[in-house]
């Protein structure tokens, strides 16, 4: 990407986006039945909250308060009301910072909203939320306070990986149980999807995956001689390139994110592309708003 040394002056403007949609769009916390800490969302408990769930009988140390007088009177028997337990949702966000993320200006700062967008709609959400960068086999933890105050772009180039083009190692990341794990990614590395996919869903987490892209990746139209460049390894390389030779780059990018998909359905995960070229509410409701990876307020 170029214009590094003044990306962070763009990175205010995303923030001021993504914080300006997030009043009107918020990721999926309220389909999930959660346990954990105390918040507003509905758990798999039962707690104090105003929300009827349930009776049982009373036994010795209950709190008398939740006894149903009127079922007393009427059989002679105490027993409880219990309600629906009160819980904050438990958001893990992982971003891949791989060169491909950053190497292209636009593409870099439809990364940059949905970061910030997760981020801030986690936080009016009261979710319990962890953040990691991830390159290959390095992982960082960042503080909110990281991402409010666009640190965490200067933690992108300290993440140095033993081999450039490895895919994220997702299993060192300390998911915790039960969460949402929302993964940022462009998914443009090598591997078969499937492990990388059941670690969202370990320890009965539910996955989400953002895919930015670029309509120039998904829809080249290049013709004669061109010289590309390896965004992770940085070398170039010099190629020809003739109608076969496009349709053969077609046909595996197609195929590449066809088994994304299909993969990502099997394990139950929303798999949600993204335009890195419209306007970022329109982007989303290209296809994440449809699947439910993103929902209107």
């Amino acid at each position: 990407m170029k214009h590094l040394a003044t990306f962070r002056e763009t990175l205010e403007k995303c923030h001021h986006r993504a914080l300006a949609a997030a009043a009107r769009i918020r990721l999926p916390l309220q389909r999930r039945v959660w346990s954990g800490q105390a918040g507003e969302f509905a758990g798999a408990g039962t707690g104090s909250s105003l929300d009827f769930q349930d009776h049982r009988l009373y036994v010795p140390g209950d709190d008398p308060r939740h006894i149903n007088w009127q079922a007393y009177a009427r059989t002679g028997q105490y027993s409880m009301k219990l309600y629906r337990e009160e819980v904050r949702p438990v958001v893990d966000l992982v971003v891949d910072v791989s060169a491909s993320m950053f190497f292209d200006e636009t593409k870099a700062i439809r990364c940059a909203d949905l970061l910030y967008l997760c981020v801030e709609s986690s936080n009016r959400s009261g979710a319990s939320m962890a953040i990691h960068l991830i390159c290959g086999d390095q992982t960082r933890y960042l503080p909110y306070d990281a991402v409010a105050s666009h640190a965490w772009w200067d933690q992108v180039a300290t993440l140095k990986p033993q081999d450039a083009a490895m895919p994220p190692q997702l299993q060192r990341i300390p998911f915790r149980a039960n969460a949402i794990r929302v993964f940022l990614s462009d998914l443009l590395f090598a591997g078969e999807p499937e492990p990388l996919l059941r670690t969202l869903t370990q320890r009965q987490g539910s996955g989400i995956i953002f895919a930015p892209f670029l309509d120039t990746e998904a829809r080249p139209q290049w013709a004669g001689n061109y010289e590309f460049v390896d965004a992770e390894q940085q070398t170039h390389h010099p190629r020809r390139i003739e109608p076969a030779t496009l349709k053969r780059y077609q046909d595996a990018y197609i195929q590449h994110f066809s088994l994304w998909k299909h993969s990502s359905q099997r394990q139950q995960i929303l798999l949600a592309r993204v335009p890195a070229d419209l306007d970022l509410e329109k982007s989303l409701h290209a296809e994440a708003l449809s699947i439910g990876a993103f929902e209107s307020q």
